[in-house]
C-alpha cells in the first residue's frame, strides 16, 4: 500500500524528531535510577546551622558536588572549593555528600544544587528557607497611671523577622484582641517590622495587671520573646470599719479603725456619728476612733468618710455596748462546743444502760429449792419437812427455765 507523499515524514524531520527524543530522554528522572541525586529541602533561622545531604542508591565511583545559589562549586568530594569557613564538610562516601553551613544568613537563602559526573550529569536540587528572628517586642503609649474608667491605648513593635511575625496580647494568662497587624517591609533588607495595638477601657481590677504583647514565629519557641507592662489604675477607696472587738462592753476602751484599700491611699479621715454628735469621751485619732470607757449612750451608727484625692467613699458601723457581765461570742461558741460533746456522751451511755438491762432481763432464771419442792408435794407441812430433809430418790433435780 502506498501512502501520499504528504504523509510520508522526511529524512530533515526524522532527524530533528531523534534528536528531541534524545534530548527529553537525557533529562528526564526516573524513580528507579540508581545514579540519580536524591536531596531535601531545609530551614534554618539566621544564625543557625544547615546540614544539606546528597545521596545515591548506587555509586559507579563518579563524585558528587555542592555549589550554592551563585552555582559555585562548595565541595568536589573530599575537597573544598569555596573557601569560606562557615562551610564543613560533613561526611563523603560513595554514596553519599553531605555539608553544613552555620552562621546562616538571609543572603544564603536559596536553590542549591547537588550533582553528580556520570554521563549524562545528573542534579538535584534543595532549597534553603532562612527564616528572619524577630526581635523582641517594644511596647509604647503608656506613660503614667490611668485613673479608673480611663482609657489605655498600648502599641507593640517587633522588626526583623521572616516571613512577618504575629503578634498577640496578654492581660495576664488571659489573650486580649487587638487591632489587626499592620506589616512594614524594612528597607534594604528581606525582613519585616510587625506593630500591632490594643485599647483597654481599665477598671480598678486592673491595678497592678500585667499586659505582655508576645511574638509568634516558626524561628522561635512559645514565650522566647515577650515584653510585660504593668498599669497602674487610681481608684477612689472602699470603706469599712474594722472594731477591735466583735463585742463591746460598758466600762471598757473600745477602738474602730476606718479601712481604705483606694489607689493611693487615703490621706483624710472624716468621722461622724448619724444622728448626732460624736461622744464626749470618743477621740479621732487618724483612721482610728478611741473610746475611753465606753457608755450606753454611745449606742449608734458611726459614720467613716475616706479621701484619697480621687474621691471620697463611706463606710459605716452599728455600735451596741453590751453589760459588763456579757460573754463573748467566741467565749458562747466555746461553751456551746462543750455542752453539744456533754450531751452526746450522756446520750450515749443511756443507750449502752438501756441494752445491758434489756440483756440482763432476757437472761433472768427461775429456781426450785428442795424446799420449794416439798412443798409443792406434800399433802402436809410435817410431810413437806420430811421431803425436804430426807430427799426422794425420785425427786427431780434442780430446773431452769429461761424467759
Amino acid at each position: 500500500m502506498a501512502f501520499p507523499s504528504y504523509l510520508v515524514p522526511s529524512l530533515w524531520t526524522l532527524s530533528l524528531l531523534t534528536l528531541l527524543a534524545a534530548s527529553v530522554q537525557s533529562n528526564f528522572v526516573f524513580d528507579d535510577d540508581p545514579l540519580q541525586p536524591v536531596t531535601q529541602d531545609e530551614t534554618v533561622s539566621v544564625g543557625g546551622t544547615v546540614t544539606l545531604t546528597c545521596r545515591v542508591a548506587a555509586s559507579d565511583n563518579s563524585s558528587l558536588q555542592w555549589s550554592n545559589t551563585a552555582q559555585q562549586t562548595l565541595y568536589f568530594g573530599e575537597k573544598r572549593a569555596l573557601r569560606d569557613n562557615r562551610i564543613q564538610l560533613h561526611r563523603s562516601t560513595g554514596t553519599e555528600l553531605s555539608i553544613t553551613i552555620g552562621d546562616v544568613q538571609l543572603s544564603d537563602e536559596g536553590e542549591y544544587t547537588c550533582s553528580i559526573f556520570t554521563m549524562p550529569v545528573r542534579t538535584a536540587r534543595a532549597t534553603v528557607t532562612v527564616l528572619g528572628v524577630p526581635g523582641k517586642p517594644q511596647i509604647s503609649g503608656y506613660e503614667d497611671t490611668v485613673q479608673e474608667g480611663g482609657k489605655v491605648t498600648l502599641t507593640c513593635t517587633s522588626s526583623g523577622s521572616k516571613p512577618p511575625a504575629k503578634l498577640r496580647w496578654y492581660r495576664d494568662q488571659e489573650e486580649l484582641t487587638g487591632r489587626p497587624d499592620v506589616v512594614e517591609t524594612n528597607p534594604g533588607e528581606a525582613t519585616y517590622t510587625v506593630i500591632s495595638e490594643l485599647s483597654l477601657t481599665v477598671g480598678r481590677n486592673d491595678d497592678n495587671t500585667l499586659i505582655a504583647c508576645a511574638v509568634d514565629h516558626p524561628s522561635l519557641t512559645q514565650g522566647d520573646k515577650r515584653t510585660e507592662q504593668p498599669i497602674r489604675v487610681l481608684f477612689t477607696p472602699d470603706v469599712t470599719i474594722q472594731p477591735e472587738s466583735d463585742l463591746p462592753r460598758e466600762g471598757e476602751k473600745f477602738i474602730m479603725q476606718c479601712m481604705g484599700n483606694g489607689n493611693p491611699k487615703p490621706t483624710s479621715y472624716v468621722w461622724q456619728k448619724k444622728d448626732g454628735e460624736l461622744p464626749p469621751l470618743a477621740k479621732v485619732d487618724g483612721s482610728f476612733l478611741r473610746f475611753e470607757m465606753l457608755n450606753k449612750s454611745d449606742n449608734g451608727v458611726y459614720l467613716c468618710q475616706a479621701d484619697n484625692g480621687i474621691g471620697k467613699m463611706q463606710g459605716e458601723y452599728t455600735l451596741l455596748v453590751q453589760d459588763p457581765t456579757a460573754m463573748s461570742t467566741s467565749s458562747g461558741v466555746d461553751h456551746a462546743v462543750i455542752g453539744g460533746v456533754v450531751a452526746v456522751i450522756v446520750f450515749i451511755l443511756i443507750c449502752l444502760l438501756m441494752v445491758l438491762g434489756r440483756y440482763l432481763i432476757r437472761h433472768k432464771g427461775t429456781y426450785l429449792t428442795h424446799e420449794a419442792k416439798g412443798c409443792d408435794d406434800a399433802p402436809d407441812a410435817d410431810t413437806a419437812i420430811i421431803n425436804a430433809e430426807g430427799g426422794h430418790s425420785g425427786a427431780e433435780d434442780k430446773k431452769e427455765y429461761f424467759i
